[in-house]
């Protein structure tokens, strides 16, 4: 796991995570209508940031902390939203079946963006699925997916029977793909999405409205990244303070 997310190429993945969430109509009636993605889109980036940062190299005490901050914001967020057969049902992002998506929506998306960038994972996909699996439990899920076979036939049990494209779909892709960035930050930012876009299953594509983009975008991420990465060394901080404390302990 601290291979995966501390890897730079967690900036493709996150940009990927988000769109396949939009895939599903009960999480986007809750972005659309209890987040500021709209308002406050790096805000809202950053809340997404810091549950992975925490829940990957914090102290099992801060991340206890951080679960029970995430799950009284959840207690808040419900609604209603139109099912993959057009009946109205009430949702809450507290669901068991709705935190099962998100949480396979970010592991499918980190795991193959990383590995679709060319990086490696030295104890293989099925550690990294098991390990970050963990992250859930404290939110209330325990039966998440414990390696990439289970991974992909949790997703497959969702493409059959939940996902669609819904009305709300194109306007949330639409800003995911075009935030409110300027200068150097809106082409680089449009270089990394491309690439997420590109590592989408293309049932997926059609879920979303998108259209195929060629592998030839990972390449040149790949590149860009890595500059990126040497200008911002090769150790996120998170990762070294965890490094650090476990010293201390040790």
């Amino acid at each position: 796991m601290w291979q995966v997310h501390g890897s730079i190429a967690t900036l493709v993945g996150g940009v990927r995570a988000l769109l396949l969430q939009a895939a599903h109509p009960a999480p986007l009636s809750g972005v659309a209508e209890h987040s500021r993605y709209e308002s406050d889109p790096l805000g809202r980036l950053a809340g997404t940031t810091r549950w992975l940062t925490v829940t990957t190299f914090a102290s099992t005490e801060i991340i206890e902390k951080e679960a029970a901050r995430v799950n009284a914001m959840h207690e808040r967020v419900k609604g209603q939203f139109e099912d993959k057969k057009n009946q109205v049902k009430n949702y809450q992002a507290k669901d068991p079946r709705f935190l099962l998506w998100v949480h396979c929506a970010f592991t499918d998306s980190f795991l193959k963006a990383h590995l679709a960038l060319g990086y490696p994972i030295d104890k293989g996909a099925d550690a990294y699925v098991r390990e970050w699996s963990k992250s859930a439990i404290p939110l209330g899920l325990k039966m998440a997916p414990q390696s990439v076979e289970e991974l992909e036939a949790t997703l497959d049990d969702f493409r059959k029977n939940d996902l669609r494209h819904s009305d709300r779909t194109g306007e949330v892709v639409k800003f995911i793909l075009n935030p409110p960035f300027n200068g150097a930050g809106k082409y680089f930012y449009k270089l990394i999405a491309n690439a997420a876009i590109a590592t989408l299953d293309p049932r997926e594509l059609t879920l979303l409205g998108l259209t195929k983009k060629s592998k030839i975008w990972l390449k040149i991420s790949r590149v860009g990244l890595d500059i990126f990465l040497a200008i911002l060394g090769s150790e996120p901080p998170a990762m070294a303070a965890a490094k650090a404390r476990i010293n201390r302990l040790g």
